[in-house]
């Protein structure tokens, strides 16, 4: 008796790890669930995204594809900082804090469309580039490259280099996560989706 148990019970486990869950392809659900996407939350009320933790980079490219959703469409309080850069993704550099020295994209939503930015720190001066514009649910493909003296932003075909004061050879500091603001916390939920390459 005691070994029909054992064996009911071993059948009923091997079972429950052999389901496997079908996801719809065509919704948020499939990119929430994919491995290869990284889901990050902002809160409503909050700056910082979800799983930001610390960690150290040196690298000579950082590469990446984004996808945002309809959160990204939002109101500021203030007119004025709907033209406000959230951060995306990057890096801070120099082995320096990144509002010292730092690359990374930027975005926005404004004049009914999704605005992704170079945006830098050298030396404490922060400066930012227009690189384009997405669609609500497209891949972006993102990348910048540390060449000498400069940063080489592209997203998708448009390539666009911004000035690089830093010292060290490659990109040397902390990852860079999504952040929402300038001077006003997130609106609402937002929620966006980054893969490395």
């Amino acid at each position: 008796m005691k070994k029909n148990l054992v064996l009911a019970a071993l059948l009923l486990l091997f079972a429950c790890g052999c389901h496997k869950e079908n996801i719809p392809q065509n919704s948020s659900a499939s990119v929430t669930q994919t491995a290869s996407f990284k889901e990050y939350f902002i809160h409503q009320g909050e700056h910082y995204a979800t799983d930001n933790s610390i960690k150290a980079v040196e690298i000579s490219e950082l590469k990446f594809v984004v996808k945002f959703d309809s959160s990204a469409i939002y109101q500021t309080a203030d007119p004025e900082n709907q033209y406000d850069i959230n951060k995306l993704y990057g890096f801070a550099d120099n082995g320096a804090l990144h509002q010292q020295f730092s690359a990374r994209f930027g975005w926005r939503w404004n004049d009914g469309a999704l605005r992704l930015f170079a945006y830098t720190y050298n030396n404490s001066v922060r400066d930012s580039k227009e690189l384009g514009t997405i669609n609500i649910g497209e891949e972006a493909h993102c990348s910048i490259k540390v060449t000498g003296g400069q940063y080489v932003f592209t997203l998708n075909d448009n390539v666009e280099t911004m000035p690089r004061l830093s010292t060290t050879e490659k990109g040397k500091g902390y990852q860079l996560y999504p952040y929402f603001g300038g001077d006003e916390v997130a609106p609402h939920e937002v929620r966006i989706w980054i893969r490395e390459e």
